[in-house]
C-alpha cells in the first residue's frame, strides 16, 4: 500500500501536471505546508531536498568554473536556511562562497545551519560590500509570506546591489515582494532567476512583479496532490495555463464530423475607418478552426474581406454617415450562430448593433468598440439577464471604463478581474503582460506572452480567434471559461513563435495570423 496523508491513490499523487497549474496565496501555501508537519514531514528533511534541487539548479544555470564565486544572502527565516544549505552543497561541490547574514537573530533552524557552515569553513562577511566581488547572488534574505516594507540597513542593501547590475538567484520569490499581489514593498531585489517552490505564487503572475522576476522556473518537490486540494479545493480559485489545460480545452474532431457541427461564429466588426480590424478578426477566427466564418461588416468592406478569406459568409451591412454600420440587416438570423464576437474596429457610432447583439441567444464575446459601447450606453449590469455567457476582453483602458469603482484597485489584477466577473456576471479577459482571464469563481492566468503583441491590430486577431473557439464549445460556465483561457494562451504562443523567427520588432498584427496553426504545430494538439 502507498502512503498518502489522507488516503489518495498514487494516480492521484502522480498528476503533476495538474499541480503544476495550481496557483496559491501565501495563507494556502503555509496551510499546505503545515499539513505536511504536521503529519510527520521533518521541516529539517524538507528544507534538505529543496535546497538540494535549488543547488542542482544552480550548478545547471552557473557551472562550476576557475574563480567562481557565489555570494549567498542569509534571511532570518526558512528561506535564509534553504539558502544556507544551498551554500553549503554548493561550497561541498568546489564553489567558492561568501556568507552575509545582516540579521542577528535567526530561527532555531536556521540558526543551526548558520552554526555548521560556520563549523565547515565556509566564509562570511558582515559587510555586505564584499558580496561585490562574487559573481553570483543568492538571494535567501526573504520566502513567500512578506508583507511588512523592507526598510533601513536592509532597504539599503537591496537597493545597493540592484545597482551592481549581477546575476541573481532568487529563492521562491525576489526579496521584498507581495506574495499575493506582487507589490514592491519598499524595495525588491531584481532576480536574474526565481526558483518558485513547490506551487507558483500568484506574485509571479502578476504584471507588477515582472521586472523583478527574471526567468522564473518552477522546482517540484513533490508536494502532495491531496493536501493541496485539501486547501483550494479540486477546482482551484487560481490557475495557470499550462499546454495540458490548453490541449483538454480544444475541442477534437470526429471522424464523422462535417462543417455545421464543428461551430458557426459571426463576427460584427469594421467601418471604413478601420477596416483592417474586420479583416484581422476574420483571420484569427479562420486559424481556430471553426466549421463556419461569418462576418458582419458594412457594406463598402465586403470585397475586401472576400478577396482575403473567401471561405467566409460575408454579410454586407447598411452604413451611417461615418462609414459604420448603420444596423444589422432585418433578415439577419442570430438564433442560427453558436457564437458571436462583436466590436473591433466597429466605432462608437454603432451603438444600435450593440444593443441587438446582446439579445442573441448564444454566447457573445465583446471587445474594443463593443466594450465603449457598454460602457457608454451604462449596460454592463444588463449583462446578467443574458440567457447565454458574455465574454469581455478589455484592456486595461477598457476595463477601467467598464467598471470605474475598480480602478484604485488595479495594482492586484487577479483580485479585480474576479471582481469584476462577480459585479458583472460575465467572463472577463484582462489584458497584459499576464492575461487573467475570470469567472465568478475561478481566475485563469496566462504564464507567457511577449512585447511583441504590443501592437495594433493584435487585440482583433484574439477576437477572432476566441470567436472561433468559442462556436465550438459547450455553452456553459466552466467550458467558456476553459476556452477563452486557451485563446489567450494560443495568442501569445503565436506571438512567442513569431518573435523568436522575426525578432519583437517584426510582428505586426497580419504577421501575427501567420503564426497561429505554426504555434500548435510545436503542441500536440488536434
Amino acid at each position: 500500500m502507498t502512503y498518502s496523508s489522507n488516503g489518495a491513490s498514487s494516480e492521484a499523487r502522480s498528476d503533476r501536471s495538474w499541480v503544476q497549474s495550481v496557483v496559491v496565496t501565501a495563507d494556502q501555501m503555509a496551510a499546505i505546508e503545515t499539513r505536511l508537519f504536521d503529519a510527520g514531514m521533518p521541516v529539517a528533511a524538507l528544507m534538505e531536498k529543496v535546497a538540494g534541487l535549488i543547488a542542482q539548479r544552480i550548478q545547471a544555470l552557473y557551472p562550476l568554473g576557475e574563480g567562481r564565486r557565489v555570494g549567498v544572502l542569509v534571511g532570518p527565516g526558512h528561506n535564509g536556511g534553504d539558502a544556507l544549505v544551498v551554500a553549503r552543497e554548493l561550497w561541498l561541490r568546489g564553489y567558492s562562497i561568501l556568507l552575509h547574514c545582516p540579521f542577528s537573530r535567526c530561527k532555531d533552524l536556521t540558526a543551526a545551519h548558520q552554526r555548521y557552515a560556520e563549523a565547515l569553513g565556509i566564509p562570511g562577511s558582515d559587510r555586505f560590500e564584499d558580496l561585490q566581488a562574487c559573481h553570483v547572488l543568492i538571494d535567501g534574505l526573504f520566502g513567500f509570506g512578506l508583507t511588512r516594507p523592507l526598510e533601513g540597513a536592509i532597504a539599503t542593501l537591496v537597493d545597493q546591489i540592484n545597482t551592481w547590475k549581477k546575476p541573481v538567484v532568487s529563492i521562491d520569490l525576489p526579496s521584498g515582494l507581495h506574495t499575493d499581489t506582487g507589490a514592491v514593498l519598499g524595495t525588491a531585489l531584481r532576480a536574474t532567476h526565481t526558483l518558485c517552490l513547490g506551487l507558483w505564487k500568484a506574485a509571479c503572475l502578476q504584471d507588477g512583479a515582472l521586472n523583478y522576476l527574471g526567468q522564473v522556473e518552477w522546482l517540484d518537490f513533490d508536494l502532495p496532490q491531496a493536501d493541496i486540494q485539501a486547501v483550494v479545493g479540486l477546482a482551484p480559485s487560481l490557475r495557470r495555463v499550462t499546454v495540458a489545460t490548453a490541449i483538454a480545452a480544444l475541442p477534437a474532431p470526429v471522424i464523422t464530423t462535417h462543417k455545421y457541427e464543428q461551430g458557426h461564429v459571426l463576427l460584427v466588426a469594421g467601418s471604413q475607418t478601420y477596416p483592417g480590424a474586420a479583416l484581422l478578426t476574420a483571420l484569427g477566427a479562420r486559424a481556430s478552426g471553426a466549421g463556419m466564418v461569418s462576418i458582419a461588416v458594412p457594406a463598402s468592406l465586403r470585397v475586401l474581406i472576400v478577396n482575403q478569406v473567401p471561405e467566409a459568409l460575408v454579410i454586407p451591412c447598411p452604413e451611417d454617415d461615418t462609414g459604420a454600420i448603420a444596423h444589422l440587416p432585418s433578415n439577419l438570423d442570430l438564433r442560427r450562430y453558436d457564437a458571436i464576437a462583436c466590436g473591433p474596429g466597429l466605432s462608437r457610432g454603432a451603438q444600435a448593433v450593440l444593443e441587438t447583439i446582446l439579445a442573441a441567444p448564444c454566447p457573445l464575446l465583446l471587445d474594443a468598440d463593443g466594450l465603449n459601447g457598454l460602457a457608454d450606453l451604462k449596460l454592463v449590469s444588463s449583462l446578467r439577464s443574458r440567457s447565454q455567457p458574455t465574454i469581455l476582453t478589455p484592456h486595461p483602458g477598457e476595463f477601467k471604463r467598464l467598471f470605474p469603482h475598480l480602478t484604485d484597485q488595479m495594482s492586484d489584477r487577479l483580485k479585480v478581474v474576479r471582481q469584476a466577473a462577480q459585479d458583472s456576471g460575465a467572463i472577463v479577459l484582462l489584458k497584459g503582460a499576464r492575461v487573467a482571464i475570470a469567472s465568478d469563481q475561478q481566475v485563469w492566468i496566462n504564464p507567457e506572452s511577449t512585447p511583441a503583441l504590443a501592437r495594433g491590430g493584435s487585440g482583433d486577431v484574439l477576437t477572432g480567434l476566441a470567436g472561433g473557439i468559442l462556436s465550438q464549445t459547450a455553452p456553459a460556465a466552466e467550458p467558456v471559461l476553459r476556452a477563452i483561457a486557451t485563446a489567450a494562451w494560443w495568442h501569445a504562443q503565436a506571438g512567442c513563435l513569431a518573435a523568436a523567427q522575426r525578432t519583437t520588432r517584426g510582428v505586426d498584427a497580419f504577421t501575427l495570423t501567420q503564426f497561429l496553426i505554426p504555434a500548435l504545430r510545436q503542441h500536440p494538439i488536434p
